[in-house]
């Protein structure tokens, strides 16, 4: 019996990136307060870095170096060393270029990999707070731990979504002590009346609403504004001011005090609850500053912050290959390569930044001298990365929450690549300026009578902007801007 052995013989290509690749990468997306930080913890983890301008030139002299036609000219690009072995495969990576509608850093792809995470300072939560307040009411044992157990099944919000006896039914078979509805709802008026924020455990907007009134003074504005919202709550949610007038006997005048309280109410008695466990400590630094002088011209400058100078040891150097100790020179070489990687890599980093903000201002520049963002102009990340000669990976690193300092206030980089909607004379204008226009338009309305979606499709039209109804009901919601029904006043 013979067997045979079929052998064949195939190509495939793939394509592998160093580990410093991705390294350097992952470095270009950190922000200045981040970089910072990154590099205190460098200086105190390397023995072969130390706090100090470089010896032969700073990155300002290397700058100078080249001159501007030869900045926008050439790529510098990071080149892998030699004795590097460790590969991976580009599969891995391969939702690195993160999409060009994600606009804030949190929102990357690879956010779960960032080892630079932003620190945290824990706080006291809401529900903390009010149990505090809990141990200083007039309450029995029995009941004060029943308000402990309703303060801990309300929403993110602060309403109670369950009823009385459900609450009953819960607790009982909890602590093995029975409870009815009638004592919840004893314990429930005790925290309506004594407990801060008012309107807290209210089961919907409504008794929130009122339980706020009944907190304030007692006004003839208020009165009436707890008669609005008790007996016409439908009717004000859908602005029916003429069928409230009628159904109170009221007049417009009255009727326009009340609302006006009613306006001043919270709609959530928790603001922000479903982040009570933890803050997040992030202070906007701007990663560029933009100088002008008389001439018009704008300068780019990189905002350093308290970035500490660093550069290579080299007193211990010598100690690289003098080392008699196998252990303690492969260690001292580590560092070594390191540390010079480190080095190379802020001046590479400044380098790059330079180059992607000076190609954003000479794109943008009608809107950099003026601040008018209808002057900016479509734009998105492969019209700066063709243009400097980069991968649009590295455009989107070099932008992903950066910000940069203007006269005009500070501007979010993501924020100016927007999309591009052709006028009737041909031009092609950012939706920023739609979006612009259709805010303009919404502020002059006639508030008694306010624009709805298809009017305000028809005055865009007259300015050259043909757009459908849902695209202004889409600008609309992304800026904030209720329906016509909402926006309408007495």
């Amino acid at each position: 019996m013979s067997t045979s052995v079929n052998l064949s013989q195939t190509q495939k290509q793939t394509l592998r990136v160093a580990p410093q690749q991705i390294q350097f990468l992952n470095f270009l997306q950190l922000s200045t307060l981040e970089l910072e930080q990154h590099l205190r913890n460098e200086l105190e983890e390397n023995p072969l870095l130390e706090e100090g301008a470089a010896e032969k030139e700073s990155s300002d002299e290397a700058e100078m170096e080249l001159s501007s036609d030869e900045r926008d000219d050439h790529t510098v690009d990071y080149e892998t060393p030699t004795n590097v072995e460790d590969y991976r495969d580009w599969d891995e990576f391969s939702n690195d270029d993160i999409p060009e509608y994600k606009t804030r850093l949190s929102q990357d792809p690879n956010a779960e990999d960032d080892l630079y995470s932003s620190p945290i300072v824990e706080q006291e939560t809401w529900r903390e707070v009010i149990k505090e307040q809990i141990r200083w009411m007039n309450l029995k044992d029995r009941q004060r731990a029943l308000a402990e157990f309703i303060i801990d099944s309300l929403d993110d919000d602060g309403f109670l979504r369950s009823d009385a006896d459900a609450l009953a039914d819960d607790y009982s078979f909890g602590h093995g002590i029975f409870v009815d509805g009638s004592e919840v709802e004893e314990v429930l008026t005790a925290i309506h009346d004594e407990l801060e924020p008012a309107g807290l455990a209210a089961r919907d907007l409504r008794e929130c609403l009122l339980l706020q009134l009944e907190s304030r003074r007692a006004t003839a504005a208020t009165l009436r504004a707890m008669d609005i919202v008790s007996e016409c709550f439908t009717e004000l949610s859908n602005r029916n001011f003429e069928k409230i007038c009628k159904h109170l006997s009221i007049d417009q005048d009255e009727l326009r005090m009340a609302v006006a309280e009613i306006g001043k109410l919270n709609p959530k008695p928790i603001v922000g609850g479903n982040n009570d466990s933890i803050v997040v400590k992030r202070g906007i630094i701007p990663d560029y500053v933009l100088h002008y002088d008389d001439y018009g011209r704008i300068e780019v400058a990189l905002n350093r912050g308290n970035w500490p100078d660093i550069r290579v040891n080299s007193s211990i150097i010598g100690l690289v290959d003098t080392s008699r100790e196998r252990g303690a020179a492969t260690y001292l070489k580590n560092k070594l390569q390191s540390a010079q990687w480190l080095v190379d890599a802020i001046r590479q980093r400044e380098n790059t930044m330079h180059r992607a903000m000076r190609m954003l201002v000479e794109l943008q520049r009608p809107y950099f001298e003026t601040g008018d963002v209808r002057n900016l102009k479509p734009m998105i990340l492969k019209d700066v990365a063709d243009r400097i000669g980069m991968d649009i990976s590295t455009i989107s690193r070099v932008t992903s929450g950066k910000y940069v300092q203007t006269p005009f206030g500070l501007i979010h980089l993501k924020d100016l690549f927007t999309e591009g909607i052709r006028t009737e004379d041909g031009h092609e204008v950012s939706n920023k300026a739609i979006q612009q226009a259709l805010v303009e338009h919404i502020s002059c309305e006639d508030k008694r009578n306010p624009f709805n979606d298809f009017d305000l499709m028809r005055l865009l039209a007259t300015q050259g902007y043909k757009i459908s109804r849902r695209t202004v009901a889409k600008y609309r919601d992304q800026l904030g801007i209720q329906s016509a029904q909402f926006r309408r006043g007495i």
